[in-house]
């Protein structure tokens, strides 16, 4: 068995080395993580510096991961500095071949640092941070163009040996995916073109496990909105973290869920379990 985990930190520098109250939140799902021994553990946002973690950043994660080696790829020009960024950990022993896709996205998206692929014998692992349409929607065209170019690579990869694609693919695909669909229709993460540019992924032959395995179930979510308060405490929350494979393995597919996060807000990690042959 394969374990897989997906997370989107909301940076990685205050997770490690910050003492707000947040942070500790942070360490303690972490810590977690770091208990559920998975083979591959996927972080988004990292929003570390162009030239990755640094020193301080390096220890914690010796101290914390031991028995991992890991890769990153963080914003560099002229994408702006510090923001985005992502990083996977893998237990020592696996051997990928890793790569850090550009798909020939609009504008700066593809020097945010928002894509790594790791290669095995049998399989893709493919980790991707979703750009957003941003306030107001004003991302929106670069974002379809992106869900287009993306869906091709995934295609490109499944054209050579089935993968697994997990991350922040910030969509709520449909309307059992959040809480309060009614009022989020023009809402980046909720309009018609997104959902429709996650369908059209899909289509590509792709299974979304969590629905695979548990069918139209409501109320389960990945993300609460930080600015409110009680968005947690009162479960109004989005699904938009996922773990994706090819159609051909989905009956491979053990287990695919959250990871509680506890009174943490955002995002809580999402965890995939996958049947070897």
């Amino acid at each position: 068995m394969l374990k897989f985990i997906s997370w989107n930190i909301d940076s990685l520098n205050a997770a490690l080395t910050s003492q707000s109250n947040r942070a500790q939140m942070s360490r303690a799902v972490l810590a977690t993580i770091r208990d559920q021994a998975p083979d591959i553990l996927a972080i988004q946002e990292t929003k570390l510096p162009t030239t990755g973690p640094q020193k301080k950043h390096k220890e914690i994660l010796e101290q914390e991961f031991p028995d991992y080696d890991y890769v990153w790829v963080s914003s560099r020009e002229p994408a702006r500095k510090g923001y985005a960024g992502t990083m996977v950990l893998y237990k020592k022993g696996l051997d990928p071949q890793v790569t850090y896709p550009e798909i020939g996205a609009p504008g700066t998206m593809d020097q945010e640092g928002r894509m790594i692929t790791l290669e095995f014998e049998d399989f893709f692992f493919t980790h991707v941070y979703t750009p957003n349409a941003g306030s107001e929607l004003k991302r929106l065209a670069d974002r379809q163009l992106w869900d287009q170019r993306y869906a091709d690579y995934l295609a490109s990869l499944d054209q050579k040996k089935p993968l697994v694609a997990t991350g922040d693919f910030n969509v709520a695909h449909q309307e059992i995916d959040l809480a309060n669909p009614d009022s989020n229709h023009q809402s980046a993460g909720f309009t018609d073109q997104e959902r429709e540019g996650f369908s059209q992924l899909l289509s590509r032959g792709f299974t979304d496990t969590f629905r695979y395995l548990h069918g139209n179930v409501e109320g389960a979510y990945t993300w609460w909105a930080q600015r409110v308060k009680t968005s947690k405490i009162n479960n109004s929350g989005w699904r938009i973290d996922y773990f994706l494979v090819s159609d051909r393995i989905k009956d491979q597919v053990l287990s695919s869920d959250m990871i509680d996060s506890g009174d943490r807000q955002d995002h809580t990690p999402i965890r995939l379990e996958l049947k070897r042959d």
